[in-house]
């Protein structure tokens, strides 16, 4: 029997589609079973730069959201640069499939903006270039904008090396029937011949409000510190999966506290502590706390990152739902103690889910 979700939910669910097929191919299809409409968009992400100096280019691809006929959101398809196994590097780009290239997070946002990621490869940087006052140049199959002084802005190329077939898909919060709304999108793929990328993974994302309070955070800190391998085993963490990290060892040694629950709670560092111990985190951890200490977030939500891939949606929920259980444990007031040494952090890591499921009665 699967479990039910009481979390509101948003999930990303890492695929890959066969040759030949695409991350649009689905879209269109789930939007001919709804009576929807697919509309482009793009998609930020970032790519290791082979410019020395330069760690990385920041770059928009095209995504695809899908839209039901009263407008609201089924799910958005995008890229992701993490999954490689299997592609062919030197296949040329389909028609249409391109990516822009920056180096300042800023100018992305403004050629976003301005760019159209449904239109063709020759003119998505002109809209931009008026901005300017320059022209767009063409060097082969490359057009690079650059400003008055000849600085570059940004450059638009083909996507070749089958990046099209990378499908991320990302849902909007789900607040009821879960396994029901990610079977919509996933029964759709499974047909289609989708599969389970070698380095795929699931992320979740719940709500970061109740996490804004300093013992919440302190206990959502020891639980992803305390038991990070007890965790990935219950959970069964894709061994390839990229961009995974234990929470870094300053911030853990904030909440380091009581080595045991007790009725009543441990002193636990303020909220300005973990803050400062939390603000040079990125993403690319276990878990994404980063929104948390934005005074503005972009999502108001925790990401859970270490789920492994999946392709039906009774997966996703049965791992969900532990990880729904041990987050409402983080927000009790009883210190999250820390994992028993030895062979004995799964099952205790199972008492902790099991002590808040007998409080729900």
């Amino acid at each position: 029997m699967t479990p039910e979700l009481h979390l509101r939910t948003g999930v990303e669910i890492e695929l890959m589609a066969p040759p030949g097929r695409s991350r649009l191919t689905l879209a269109q299809d789930l939007a001919a079973r709804c009576g929807g409409q697919v509309r482009p968009v793009w998609h930020h992400d970032s790519e290791p730069s082979l410019v020395p100096g330069l760690g990385q280019f920041l770059h928009l691809t095209r995504g695809f959201e899908v839209r039901r006929p009263d407008g609201s959101l089924l799910c958005t398809l995008v890229d992701d640069v993490t999954l490689l196994a299997g592609l062919d590097p030197r296949a040329p780009a389909p028609p249409g499939w391109f990516r822009v290239l920056s180096d300042d997070s800023r100018l992305l946002q403004l050629l976003a903006k301005h760019c159209d990621p449904a239109g063709p490869l020759d003119t998505v940087l002109q809209a931009t270039a008026k901005l300017w006052g320059t022209s767009v140049e063409q060097f082969g199959k490359v057009y690079r904008l650059n400003d008055a002084t000849g600085t570059t802005i940004a450059l638009a190329l083909p996507q070749g090396g089958e990046r099209e077939r990378p499908c991320e898909i990302v849902t909007p919060p789900l607040e009821s029937n879960h396994l029901a709304a990610l079977e919509e999108l996933l029964a759709p793929a499974r047909e289609l011949g989708f599969t389970v990328p070698a380095e795929a993974a699931v992320h979740l994302h719940v709500d970061g409000a109740p996490f804004r309070s300093a013992p919440a955070l302190a206990n959502l800190i020891r639980l992803f510190g305390y038991w990070r391998e007890p965790l990935r085993a219950v959970l069964q963490t894709n061994p390839a999966c990229t961009r995974l990290a234990p929470l870094p060892a300053d911030l853990v040694d904030v909440v380091t506290g009581s080595p045991s629950p007790s009725p009543s709670p441990s002193p636990s560092p303020s909220w300005e502590e973990l803050a400062a111990a939390g603000s040079s985190l990125t993403k690319f951890f276990d878990i994404n706390l980063t929104q948390l200490f934005r005074e503005t977030p972009l999502r108001d939500t925790v990401e859970i990152r270490i789920l492994p891939g999946a392709l039906r949606g009774e997966d996703i929920v049965h791992r969900a739902a532990l990880v729904e259980l041990l987050l409402q444990r983080c927000l009790m007031p009883e210190v999250v103690p820390r994992a028993p040494a030895g062979t004995g952090g799964v099952e205790g890591l199972l008492d902790l889910a099991a002590g808040v499921l007998a409080d729900r009665g």
